[in-house]
């Protein structure tokens, strides 16, 4: 099958890779994909194993909708978490089923160089300084995960940032890939999770959501902790450019999979600029 110009890109959160029966599922399915033709690249966060690294070290976990307030010592954790122990386990078990996958930060070749974030406007209407966090640049170079798309191999990015004065930063797994999609031209952005799509407010999968929808399920409490960062990412993405990105079960290796083409599962939601407006939380 002739590769497909327009990249994909997949954001999997850290509770699909933390477990050994969802880690071989999410496997298996970018197997399927990669094994399509389909360039893709892979962005990855690790918030549970970040979480039991900051316990065992006993430095206290604060978050804000869903982003991580780090200091020195937290970013130390994620660093070592991220980098170290996810990345470096994930790759390995891609490679072993047959993806040509390859390990990085933000800091290879700057692809995820990032500005320190600016106070945080916390849905509670809170300004919160998220401390050694970062925002995607502008100035991070595609040049690194363009040439490794065309030469067939498969980018595994940690999200970690690289600052401008050479310091690394936590960056939001989310916003990373939502960033990364806007600047590689992606075709779709898949961010897969153990939630099965954006849930109304009786726990209904929503099938699809526009900009206005997001603003209304953040506005209306609906969305809370990490789907607001969740929908945000999604509202940056389509805004850059992005066609569409789906919110998928991850769980369910046949709609990540199928996620990935051309359709929508039952268990995920499509967002989209423009689309027709459906239950939204109201």
């Amino acid at each position: 099958m002739a590769r497909s110009r327009e990249p994909l890109v997949l954001k999997f959160g850290g509770e699909l890779l933390d477990d050994p029966a969802r880690l071989s599922t999410t496997v298996a399915a970018v197997a399927r994909i990669a094994a399509s033709g389909t360039p893709l690249v892979v962005v990855h966060g690790g918030g549970k194993e970040i979480d039991a690294a900051l316990r065992t070290a006993g430095i206290e976990k604060r978050q804000v909708d869903g982003l991580r307030v780090t200091d020195e010592a937290t970013l130390g954790v994620v660093v070592s978490v991220l980098a170290g122990d996810v990345n470096t386990r994930f790759v390995a078990a891609l490679t072993t089923a047959g993806v040509e996958a390859v390990g990085l930060t933000g800091a290879d070749a700057g692809c995820g160089r990032s500005d320190v974030a600016p106070f945080h406007e916390a849905a509670d209407r809170r300004r919160v300084d998220l401390g050694r966090v970062g925002v995607p640049s502008e100035r991070a170079d595609m040049r690194l995960l363009a040439t490794l798309m065309e030469r067939r191999f498969v980018p595994v990015i940690a999200c970690i940032g690289l600052a401008s004065d050479g310091r690394l930063l936590n960056v939001n797994a989310d916003t990373l890939a939502g960033h990364l999609a806007a600047r590689l031209g992606a075709r779709r952005l898949v961010i897969a999770g153990t939630t099965p799509g954006v849930l109304d407010a009786e726990g209904e999968t929503i099938a699809m959501v526009d900009p206005e929808g997001i603003a209304r399920l953040v506005n209306n409490g609906t969305a809370t902790a990490g789907m607001i960062a969740k929908l945000r990412a999604c509202e940056h993405a389509l805004l850059a450019g992005v066609e569409d990105v789906v919110i998928v079960d991850g769980r369910d290796g046949d709609a990540l999979a199928s996620a990935a083409g051309s359709s929508v599962p039952t268990t995920a939601t499509r967002l989209a600029a423009g689309v027709p407006q459906t239950n939204a939380g109201n």
